[in-house]
């Protein structure tokens, strides 16, 4: 909402491909789970009214945190949202739109549903209520966990068959680059561009921020994101992806389709958040996310260091959706 108070930088050179967390003994990289740095929330709420061009709406920060009736900036943009996903349902069950937006697009630290088939939508919410589905880093997970045990089963179709319905669109700009913005995470589990913060080398990993990061703290539903990753990762993602890698994997196009846009109810990968990408490959690969949508991944994903998931999800993230 407001800009933050610059932290002092303490070190130089990032933490470019070393684990920061541990989950049953997985090292999980920094840049793939990020979780708020300490004091960076976004502190009390100091009055102002919010305006975004184009937009009638003038909320305050209380109104846009609300997690029952977050800001809806562009009405006309979007089909008529069902009530579970303007308002979702007190106490437990929270609006969809609060983390993935009323277009259905999100944020790197939610799941884009824009156009995934609606029985797949309503399946991976099944997998929240009886534990098939979950983080390597369980806070990641809780509040899926927690809406989706409360949430009905007409809930969840109404929710799964409106997010279906909307259009796929590019929302993730992928640059490579060599150096990046120096980063923090703040509220809500978002990176943010330090203000005045400088560069750093990019070293092994995604770094994906808002193109604005009052507009995304804002929840504007216009106001994209913009993945940097390293030199050449694109092209060893696409060799990856097309050929298996001599057997390491097996070509993506088998089962998401010859353009990565999904088949039936296989999601489709092309244009999504690498970061994000990268995160579900890790939670499959270690057990964390399973059910049967996903067991067919779990062969896939074995044998994929991080290097290989980051150049694949780089790939995917750079293709239209």
């Amino acid at each position: 909402m407001r800009n933050l108070a610059v932290i002092t930088i303490a070190a130089a050179v990032p933490l470019l491909a070393a684990a920061a967390h541990a989950a049953d003994g997985v090292q999980l990289p920094v840049w793939a789970y990020p979780v708020m740095d300490a004091g960076r929330d976004r502190g009390p709420d100091d009055g102002t009214i919010y305006t975004r061009e184009g937009s009638t709406l003038r909320p305050t920060q209380t109104q846009i945190n609300d997690a029952f009736a977050p800001p809806d900036w562009y009405p006309n943009d979007h089909p008529p949202m069902p009530e579970v996903v303007a308002h979702g349902r007190r106490p437990l069950v929270r609006a969809c739109g609060q983390c993935h937006m009323p277009h259905g697009l999100g944020h790197p630290e939610s799941a884009n549903l824009a156009g995934l088939s609606a029985d797949y939508i309503f399946q991976q919410m099944k997998d929240y209520q009886t534990g098939a589905r979950k983080s390597l880093v369980p806070a990641r997970s809780n509040s899926m966990i927690e809406i989706a045990g409360a949430s009905t089963d007409e809930e969840i179709r109404i929710a799964a068959e409106y997010f279906a319905n909307l259009p796929r669109k590019k929302w993730n700009r992928l640059v490579e680059a060599a150096m990046v913005p120096v980063t923090f995470v703040g509220a809500g589990n978002m990176r943010h561009a330090e203000p005045n913060g400088g560069m750093e080398p990019i070293g092994n990993r995604i770094i994906e921020i808002p193109e604005d990061s009052h507009g995304a703290e804002l929840r504007d539903g216009r106001s994209p994101f913009i993945a940097y990753v390293p030199p050449g990762s694109i092209a060893k993602g696409q060799e990856l992806a097309m050929t298996g890698g001599g057997g390491k994997t097996i070509p993506c196009g088998i089962c998401h389709g010859p353009d990565f846009r999904g088949l039936a109810d296989v999601p489709g990968l092309a244009g999504r958040s690498p970061v994000y990408m990268v995160r579900q490959m890790m939670d499959i690969k270690h057990g964390a996310r399973a059910g049967t949508k996903v067991a067919l991944m779990k062969a896939v994903v074995a044998n994929l260091s991080q290097d290989d998931m980051l150049v694949l999800a780089a790939y995917m993230g750079s293709l239209d959706p």
